[in-house]
């Protein structure tokens, strides 16, 4: 429920902050006070409307689930807008987008002003009927659970088999693709590091010639080294040094000599060439490594495709099976439903004759089948499409749908918005739409405007809302109060005695 609403700033009004009860909630005036602009910031707090209030918020005891939203909740949380250059959404002091905000409160808070055809969906009809057949009857709820469950896995099943055949169209042409990219790589062969090795290797061919040349000519050191020797012992110097550096000398480039020589055989044409083909390798898949994988990658796709019938045959099987099984479900339960539905056409026509209204038709139809079955509830309103019938017929069968709704209902339905449902009706038309509020007011806290004394007198609390000095204000009646307001909406301005009787009767009976 909607514990407090503060607003400040708002057109004629300067400052408001109502403490809110359960149940049904009036709000009364006379016409220009301002009431339609106050339900209009109400709304706005919880980001289902737009206003031009410095502030407005609203302290919520909803249960609100913090998934995909980012917000910290509390037991009791705060709803806020406000509006300086620009409009601000927050929920607990925490930026939160207006249409966030609005999916998040949609869940428990319905404004009933608007042709809102939500009450009149299939699957909200479907779920009335299904509740009803669940007190009655064990097996429906299990029925329906086992559909839904299989529903799914054969619509995955179903998904699985398109893609399955989507490919078997492109199939000759993947597997070929496969195949021409696995021979690609496989001709060229390339191994791990090869490329550097063979870059290694035209640096050694380029400089072969040079190098060999440059050996040869330093070659003519070692006829002089008997000379270096003889002269070193001739000083007295130990020639132990010069021995280590001419062997060393000497390894060095005995060493390069076996590998030119080596170098003999290669052919620098092939070399070339070979590093081209894994240049143009590396090019299309990045490196010989990310080429390998893609081959492996090739292969296992391949098997995939050889495979593909033996998976297809497989699935059309596991299809078949629970296509059956689907159809006699949704059989079962659409016999459940049939059974329920003369039960259910009634019990709302019940309503529909306290709110004056003429009888609905309601039946079941086949249609495509679904999460919820293969039915379809039609209803319309003597024999009347509900597109076509006038708004004031409109909003009364709304309230008898949701008053068969609440009979099944467990725990608190959120908040119900209305405004002015009861304008245009006759005295018996208003206190018909009053007794389904107070019903509804069991399961939902519902704020409603009204310009009659039935509907005011249901309330389980009562605020006037009136204008002084161009401003307006808020204020909770308490009883004697509420019979000089009820008695203004009976007479008028000029309050008669009989007025104020009858609306303390009214009261009287009401309490």
């Amino acid at each position: 429920m909607i514990e407090r609403f503060y607003l400040k700033d708002y057109l004629s009004f300067r400052e408001v902050e109502l403490d809110l009860k359960c149940g049904l909630v009036v709000f009364t005036g006379p016409s220009g006070s301002g009431k339609s602009i106050l339900m209009n910031s109400l709304l706005s707090s919880l980001g289902g409307d737009a206003c031009d209030a410095s502030l407005c918020e609203s302290t919520v005891t909803w249960e609100l689930s913090s998934e995909d939203v980012g917000i910290e909740f509390d037991d009791i949380n705060v709803f806020k807008h406000i509006k300086k250059e620009k409009s601000r959404y927050f929920i607990n002091n925490q930026s939160i987008s207006k249409k966030a905000m609005r999916d998040l409160s949609s869940n428990y808070l319905r404004h009933l002003s608007l042709r809102d055809f939500s009450d009149f969906e299939n699957e909200n009809l479907l779920l009335i009927l299904d509740n009803r057949l669940d007190k009655k009857n064990l097996s429906a709820t299990k029925i329906r659970d086992e559909y839904g469950e299989l529903f799914l896995e054969h619509k995955k099943i179903q998904k699985e088999l398109h893609t399955i055949e989507e490919e078997q169209r492109k199939i000759i042409e993947l597997k070929e693709f496969a195949t021409f990219e696995i021979k690609k790589i496989e001709s060229i062969n390339p191994k791990i590091s090869e490329d550097e090795e063979l870059l290694e290797i035209k640096k050694e061919l380029s400089r072969k010639e040079k190098a060999s040349e440059n050996i040869s000519k330093a070659s003519a050191i070692f006829e002089h080294e008997y000379n270096v020797f003889s002269a070193l012992d001739s000083l007295n110097i130990d020639s132990s040094f010069f021995s280590d550096a001419m062997n060393e000398l000497r390894a060095v480039m005995e060493n390069a000599e076996e590998r030119f020589n080596m170098l003999d055989e290669v052919n620098v044409e092939d070399v070339l060439n070979r590093i081209e083909e894994l240049s143009d390798l590396k090019r299309r898949y990045g490196s010989i490594e990310d080429a390998l994988r893609y081959k492996e990658q090739k292969i296992l796709e391949l098997a995939k495709y050889e495979n593909i019938e033996i998976t297809k045959g497989d699935l059309v099987a596991k299809e078949s099976k629970l296509d059956k099984k689907v159809k006699d479900l949704a059989y079962q339960l659409s016999q459940l439903r049939s059974s329920e539905i003369e039960s259910f056409r009634d019990d709302l026509n019940k309503y529909l004759k306290e709110l004056y209204l003429r009888g609905a038709q309601v039946e079941i139809i086949d249609a495509e089948y679904g999460f919820f079955g293969k039915d379809e509830v039609l209803l319309k309103l003597n024999e009347t499409n509900l597109q076509k019938i006038s708004t004031g017929e409109f909003n009364r069968l709304r309230l008898a749908v949701l008053a068969l709704k609440s009979e099944f209902m467990s725990k608190n339905g959120g908040v119900l918005m209305l405004d002015e449902i009861d304008a245009n009706l006759s005295g018996e038309e208003s206190m018909s739409v009053a007794k389904v509020l107070k019903q509804l007011s069991q399961y939902f806290q519902i704020f409603v405007i009204s310009h009659q004394p039935q509907l005011t007198s249901m309330g389980d609390q009562h605020f006037l809302v009136y204008k002084n000095e161009n401003e307006s204000h808020v204020r909770e009646l308490g009883f004697d109060e509420r019979i000089d307001e009820i008695a203004r909406i009976i007479s008028g301005e000029s309050i008669t005695q009989e007025a104020k009787g009858f609306a303390k009767e009214l009261l009287g009976l009401n309490k």
